[in-house]
């Protein structure tokens, strides 16, 4: 009888360790495809949508024109291959032969059409070309996982060399990103770039993906301690690749060419205390713009004029 309760005892805890492990994979797989899943068709078909925080209601308008006349525009496509295999395509926009060329990079779940339209407009005023980069996951570009300025960065450095190959070894790069773009340029700067890179424009970025993730887990009413972790895990077992690997405030502190961080001081979903940090991290050579009333990812939107002077200061000293 003890060798039979014993065995039963033996079961059952077999049984609840087993549902433990069933759970807590389940778990797991769940905050993944939250936070770094994106399923294509969904992701296609809602590119022009808003988020619903920030303070975008009265500058829909104005944005809608702007995707409206980019459609217009002339372009040429390209694309490259990724160091995992993806196809990455962009469009490029030429407002003058051997102009400076931005290489513009959209943010977290974003799209290059709503996220940088204004981008074109902005850089064209200031006689600059673009090539504006659907991300991985985004728009025509391959891949199903974000992975917030990790792999992201790597494409990067694929396109500033693809750049160079097409415009020539004189070309002059400025590597320009919004929200999850702007640490993908910021880490992609920290390497051992070309020296055709000229300079960094971060718009909205986060400090790090630990902080920025921990924020939103917050926001979800969760215990960050618990669920951070776990989607740490999952980004390695599912996603293949280290949440952690780069991070953009340790990243700024090795990068060469000068930096402009432009952040909205009503941005709720970055907090504008990221670009503090981002800047503070390392001064020499790089300029902060503080946009008054200015919400995630709109700080050109709000102050056009304001984003332009201080670029045009920064870069040109004009």
């Amino acid at each position: 009888k003890l060798i039979n309760n014993s065995k039963l005892i033996k079961d059952i805890l077999l049984i609840i360790i087993c549902a433990l492990m069933i759970i807590f994979f389940l778990t797991m797989y769940i905050c993944f495809r939250l936070a770094f899943y994106v399923n294509r068709k969904k992701s296609i078909s809602n590119e022009l949508t808003f988020p619903k925080e920030g303070n975008y209601e009265p500058y829909k308008k104005l944005i809608k024109k702007w995707m409206d006349d980019m459609e217009k525009m002339p372009y040429t496509p390209y694309s490259i291959k990724s160091f995992d295999g993806l196809k990455l395509c962009g469009k490029y926009y030429e407002c003058g032969k051997g102009n400076v060329i931005e290489i513009m990079f959209h943010g977290y779940r974003g799209s290059a059409k709503r996220d940088l339209c204004g981008g074109i407009k902005r850089a064209f005023e200031i006689n600059h070309n673009v090539l504006i980069v659907d991300q991985r996951t985004s728009g025509l570009s391959e891949g199903n996982v974000i992975t917030f300025g990790v792999n992201e960065h790597k494409d990067c450095l694929m396109w500033i060399k693809k750049v160079i190959e097409e415009f020539g070894d004189d070309v002059k790069i400025i590597l320009s990103g919004v929200s999850m773009g702007a640490a993908t340029v910021i880490n992609a700067a920290s390497k051992d770039i070309p020296k055709n890179v000229i300079g960094v424009l971060a718009d909205c970025g986060y400090s790090s993906q630990k902080d920025i993730i921990k924020q939103t887990i917050k926001k979800m009413h969760l215990p960050p301690s618990i669920f951070y972790p776990i989607l740490k895990l999952s980004a390695k077992v599912y996603g293949k690749f280290n949440l952690e690997e780069i991070i953009p405030v340790e990243a700024i502190k090795n990068i060469k060419v000068p930096v402009i961080i432009y952040h909205g001081d009503a941005d709720d979903y970055v907090p504008c205390e990221m670009a503090h940090i981002l800047y503070n991290a390392q001064k020499e050579n790089n300029h902060i713009v503080i946009v008054p009333k200015a919400g995630h990812g709109i700080s050109y939107v709000v102050e056009p004029d304001l984003y332009i002077k201080e670029m045009k200061k920064f870069f040109y000293k004009s």
